[in-house]
């Protein structure tokens, strides 16, 4: 097998700093697996995009991303510029060492740092789709983004606005709380949605997720159909429920069993945009980031990205 030239980019705070604490007994596992690889610890948001960027440029052939979903939204950003991927033939390697690494569950990529690392340099380079989205930011301006699991609209936004805002440790307990104090008092906003250019039925959505991976929300199975490799979005839509309905109902997605419920439907596409019809901001996450608000556009661009992993 041909040796690639190894860029590793790590997440010190990632997993609230146990990346940091752990990084010695992390570089020794991957030196068991890769003896020579070159390192970039990240500082600042944002600064894993330019770090990939550079990397890739400079003719590295494996990006092994150490973080959590958000750290690989980043660096999945930036093997790309100008909306065009820069090496096709580039890699992303995932070595979990977030709170809720949703992405590597979808790839089926073990947590533990060993079985991860035999995926990296064993498994062949898998071909996936990404998702495009063009957004409002939170200045009032436009702005674009690529993500690699699912992007959603509504209380899960809120979701996550609480838990970052709070500065909760990012498990699966702390965005239950986060959801149910947000259910407490959110209202479901009126959304005009487009699927492929067809018109779906205008109405109060509590969440809109767009699925190119299963799982969000820290083991969420938002979208269990989903694959990362068929060229379509899951666009899963839940109506308006009140605080007991999703309470009731609300368990089901953790075991991917709430697709039957009359409140909640699957709808496949390539191409869908979500518009918000009333006073009020739709807050819109991706890959485990608050990024922004509605309207946006999201587009599937199809067995796009190269990562290591089982589809």
């Amino acid at each position: 097998m041909k040796r690639l030239k190894t860029r590793v980019i790590v997440n010190p705070e990632s997993n609230r700093g146990r990346t940091r604490r752990r990084w010695k007994e992390i570089r020794e596992t991957i030196r068991g697996f890769i003896k020579e690889f070159s390192l970039d610890f990240t500082e600042k948001p944002l600064q894993a995009i330019e770090l990939t960027r550079s990397a890739i440029k400079e003719g590295h052939d494996l990006i092994i991303g150490v973080g959590g979903d958000g750290t690989m939204n980043e660096i999945a950003n930036g093997f790309f510029e100008d909306q065009k991927i820069i090496n096709p033939d580039s890699a992303l390697g995932i070595l979990p060492s977030g709170t809720g690494s949703d992405l590597s569950r979808s790839l089926n990529i073990p947590k533990k740092w060993r079985e991860a690392l035999k995926v990296i340099t064993q498994a062949p380079s898998a071909r996936i789709d990404v998702g495009r989205v063009v957004f409002k930011d939170h200045s009032g301006k436009e702005a674009e983004r690529f993500f690699l699991n699912v992007a959603d609209f509504g209380v899960g936004g809120e979701v996550v606005r609480r838990v970052n805002e709070r500065r909760l440790e990012r498990k699966a307990s702390s965005y239950l709380r986060c959801l149910i104090s947000a259910m407490v008092n959110y209202r479901s906003r009126r959304v005009r949605i487009r699927v492929d250019g067809h018109d779906l039925p205008e109405d109060e959505y509590l969440i809109g997720a767009i699925a190119n991976g299963r799982i969000f929300g820290k083991g969420m199975k938002v979208a269990p159909q989903a694959r990362l490799d068929d060229g379509l979005f899951d666009l899963v839509l839940v109506k308006g429920m009140r605080f007991l309905e999703f309470c009731r109902q609300g368990w089901k997605i953790f075991l991917g069993t709430h697709l039957s419920h009359p409140k909640i439907s699957l709808v496949r596409g390539r191409r869908i945009e979500a518009l918000n019809v009333e006073a009020g901001d739709v807050l819109l996450e991706l890959d485990g980031e608050q990024l922004g608000t509605l309207p946006a556009t999201f587009e599937v661009l199809r067995q796009r990205f190269p990562v290591k992993g089982f589809v």
